[in-house]
């Protein structure tokens, strides 16, 4: 198992952005392409001397909902017959660390979502299960933040790519853990230090290799594409001030102020 991560140096001469493996809080530093045989480049740096990025920049983060059997049975949703997405835009990704920020244009609530997120390590169209499962590349944590009062402010068009597409509203890392069985990871969510979610990953209707297969079938996954498996029970608001974790053991910690 690795944790990958991406980083940017910065010094008085110049600034660099590069990528690397964490462990404890020392990065060894790889040169190349990260899904595509990376070499070490016998560098270190400790963790505190970089601020970390996003940890893959993805053409495309692809979003689950209603994905979970529990919260489906509790919101008296029908289990649906094949994966229901939208997609965020790029310009909304956030790493870990950063600020979500209450678009200026909006004065409704803004909901936390934790989520397992699945990196994609290999270009797939039209993949079958197996070829999908042996394209991921390794599972991140996020945080699919919303407007949630704007979804159906029109009754006409519920407007999911607006309200999930704000900048900052794309939060995911710190990290790309490899090497998980995903069926065994538990997602938590902490606003402000107390847990309000808790769930288990095996609950999934359609898990992560289903997922990867499927959408395929729709559009080219590229390498460093994410999906988002979608959320269950607890998701909710935040206020402004406050401090917002989701935490899948294994993965790492993803922490973001809500501004």
């Amino acid at each position: 198992m690795a944790h990958w991560l991406r980083f940017q140096q910065d010094n008085e001469k110049h600034s660099a952005t590069g990528f690397g493996t964490l462990e404890a809080d020392l990065i060894t530093v790889y040169g190349g392409d990260m899904f595509n045989a990376p070499t070490p480049t016998g560098q270190q740096l400790p963790l505190d001397s970089v601020r970390i990025l996003t940890p893959t920049q993805p053409s495309k983060m692809v979003c689950l909902w209603n994905n979970f059997h529990t919260a489906a049975g509790k919101l008296n949703l029908a289990i649906p017959a094949e994966p229901l997405y939208f997609i965020k835009a790029p310009s909304s990704y956030l790493a870990h660390g950063e600020t979500i920020r209450k678009p200026a244009s909006y004065d409704g609530r803004v909901v936390y979502e934790g989520e397992l997120g699945v990196v994609v390590g290999k270009t797939l169209t039209n993949a079958t299960p197996e070829e999908a499962k042996a394209a991921i590349f390794g599972y991140t944590c996020i945080n699919d933040v919303t407007a949630i009062d704007l979804l159906s402010r029109d009754p006409a068009f519920p407007q999911w790519t607006r309200a999930k597409s704000y900048d900052t509203f794309g939060v995911f890392g710190p990290v790309i853990a490899t090497g998980l069985a995903p069926q065994s990871l538990s997602v938590r969510t902490l606003l402000n230090g107390r847990e309000r979610q808790n769930y288990a990953c095996s609950d999934m209707i359609f898990a992560p290799d289903q997922l990867l297969s499927r959408i395929s079938c729709d559009m080219t996954l590229v390498p460093g594409d994410v999906i988002a498996c979608g959320t269950s029970l607890g998701a909710g608001p935040m206020r402004p001030g406050s401090d917002v974790e989701v935490v899948i053991e294994g993965v790492g910690s993803l922490r973001n102020r809500f501004e």
